[in-house]
């Protein structure tokens, strides 16, 4: 089948090139995202495949309904970017890749916790100049920190396994609890959650009950000091409510891979141009402040799955079989 894939970069073409081919099925690559400027590209194309920043509201989807799109193959867990309920009613099909690496996502929110915590990128740049100076780079052990985990689905699980292993009291907050969490945390309501942790990290997907989930109430019942990690989705957190936290100290560290407003800036090379996002350009002067560029998930081994999941998805879609990873409106539900 032929599928049109948005928002290609090098990499993508690296993994999902020889499993397209392995699974019979021709790519047309296209760099720029998916938009209303650039829908009329999928002209054509029965299947696209497309990225967390390719736009999917109703417009764009009626849109590409007239030019014979029938599935969109998300190569991502998260599908907050599609308009479930347009895609229904065009009879428009959307599969996703539910799971690829949770040891990436959770292996790299760790990561974030100590690169704060241990001021690493600051001990890195010092070092390169010349000052050896251990001034301002204080740091706390992670062993008997209480840590808040929202969402245990299969990246929470490992989140929790890994700050388990590092002697963290674990509290726990899902709707859809599970006995391997339980085991190494205590499952709490949301506020509890909010005012007893020392580090709060988010691994839930953005629905509209999570939306804006850290907001201006929920900081101001955290601890003094407390440590905001999120890699999951940016809107889980309102970044200016997130921004009067740390001129409050109320927020003593952040890590953010996720932006709420990112379609603009994330996935490309910027460096030459002036940010035009106020809100971002202010979070970079924070000293406290650790963003990376939604590259939580970038490891080889999430990579191949994602190629390999997305390919089962379009083979399923060409051949007229059940999507098992199909995603419909009655997700937001649950």
């Amino acid at each position: 089948m032929r599928t049109a894939v948005f928002s290609t970069k090098s990499y993508d073409r690296q993994f999902l090139a020889p499993a397209a081919e392995a699974a019979g099925h021709e790519m047309e690559w296209f760099e720029p995202r998916l938009s209303r400027a650039t829908c009329p590209l999928a002209r054509g194309f029965s299947a696209i495949c497309t990225f967390v920043n390719d736009a999917l509201d109703a417009t764009i989807l009626q849109a590409i309904h007239e030019g014979g799109t029938r599935f969109v193959a998300l190569r991502c867990a998260g599908f907050n970017q599609v308009d479930l309920a347009m895609a229904g009613q065009l009879g428009i099909q959307v599969a996703r890749v539910p799971t690829y690496s949770p040891y990436a996502v959770a292996e790299h929110s760790v990561g974030l916790m100590l690169a704060l915590n241990r001021k690493l990128y600051k001990a890195y740049n010092r070092v390169r100049e010349g000052n050896f100076s251990l001034e301002q780079l204080l740091g706390f052990d992670l062993r008997g920190k209480t840590v808040g985990i929202f969402g245990t689905g299969q990246i929470g699980t490992v989140a929790a396994r890994i700050l388990h292993g590092f002697g963290c009291r674990l509290l726990l907050v899902d709707i859809h609890e599970n006995d391997a969490c339980r085991a190494m945390g205590t499952y709490v309501s949301r506020e509890q959650l909010i005012a007893e942790s020392d580090i709060i990290t988010l691994h839930c997907p953005l629905l509209p009950q999570t939306h804006h989930l850290i907001d201006d109430r929920a900081i101001d019942q955290m601890k003094p000091g407390v440590m905001l990690i999120n890699t999951s989705r940016g809107a889980l957190i309102d970044t200016r409510a997130v921004i009067n936290g740390l001129k409050s100290s109320r927020i003593a560290y952040l890590g953010l891979d996720v932006y709420e407003e990112e379609a603009d800036l994330f996935f490309e090379d910027l460096s030459g141009d002036v940010i035009q996002d106020d809100v971002f350009a202010r979070l970079l002067t924070f000293p406290n402040v650790l963003i990376t560029a939604h590259q939580a998930f970038f490891t080889s081994n999430a990579l191949t799955e994602i190629a390999r999941v997305t390919m089962v998805n379009v083979t399923a879609f060409a051949e007229g079989q059940p999507l098992t990873n199909a995603v419909t409106v009655d997700l937001l539900k649950k």
